[in-house]
């Protein structure tokens, strides 16, 4: 990744590819109302993208929903189902049956609502027990990366939302990835397709992050992970990350030379 290319960046903000709607028991806006938020701001892309698990029976219905909707010229409407990181072997709580691509949603959306444990998803709450009784930051920080790469080999072209937001909430720090578990991390995703999104509400995944996402290669969007029409597309954390993310690809690219 070049320091020329890295200033292509900005680029990504004409995007949203995490947009919630009221398929989703926490959001507030209509497909509709997220449709013409994205057009009034300018946006080329908008992922709608909906909470699932097992149980969920409602996949057809909002495709059929998306599919019915009047779009505004020159905007791109791509559709996703946010489903839970489950576990260690990179198992996620998608429903039964699931299709992505073709006459199914065109990505599955990995989410990082907890922390993927051996025996199953761990809450915020268990893995700090786990880690005030002796887990080893450094191999709860493995387990994590081992669980992403494998989820990305398990299902693959999928999207990563706010990764590594479960860090801060165990207790633990995203500097303490260190350059090998991202290096790992980012080739996978761009050895299986996986994009990962720059997340505006969690703010993350770091500089640091993203900066090895561009040196592997990995396909970055942003997102604003909104659960309301007036936050589609309004990105005031995410551009400051990509700027740090540009700054070291530049410094790279010099101290190479």
């Amino acid at each position: 990744m070049s320091g020329t290319e890295a200033g292509r960046l900005p680029a990504l903000l004409g995007g949203d590819f995490h947009v919630h709607s009221t398929f989703s028991d926490d959001a507030q806006s209509t497909l509709a109302e997220n449709i013409a938020a994205a057009s009034a701001a300018g946006l080329v892309t908008i992922r709608l993208t909906d909470h699932v698990r097992a149980s969920t029976t409602w996949v057809p219905e909002f495709l059929s929903a998306v599919a019915a909707e009047r779009l505004p010229e020159g905007l791109t409407v791509v559709t996703g189902v946010e489903a839970k990181l489950l576990d260690a072997s990179g198992a996620v709580d998608t429903p039964p049956g699931l299709l992505s691509g073709g006459a199914g949603v065109d990505a599955i959306v990995i989410g990082d609502h907890q922390f993927p444990g051996t025996d199953g998803p761990w809450s915020p709450r268990a893995t700090r027990e786990r880690l005030d009784a002796g887990l080893a930051d450094d191999d709860a920080l493995d387990l994590l990366i081992e669980a992403s790469i494998r989820t990305m080999e398990r299902t693959p072209h999928a999207q990563l939302a706010h990764w590594f937001s479960i860090l801060p909430k165990v207790g633990l720090d995203e500097s303490q990835l260190g350059a090998e578990r991202l290096t790992a991390w980012a080739q996978a995703a761009a050895a299986t397709g996986t994009i990962v999104e720059v997340n505006e509400k969690w703010n993350c995944p770091g500089p640091d992050a993203i900066a090895a996402l561009l040196a592997a290669g990995a396909r970055i969007v942003a997102s604003t992970d909104s659960h309301i029409a007036t936050d589609v597309g309004r990105y005031d954390r995410v551009p400051a990350l990509l700027d740090a993310a540009a700054a070291r690809v530049g410094t790279a690219t010099e101290d190479a030379r």
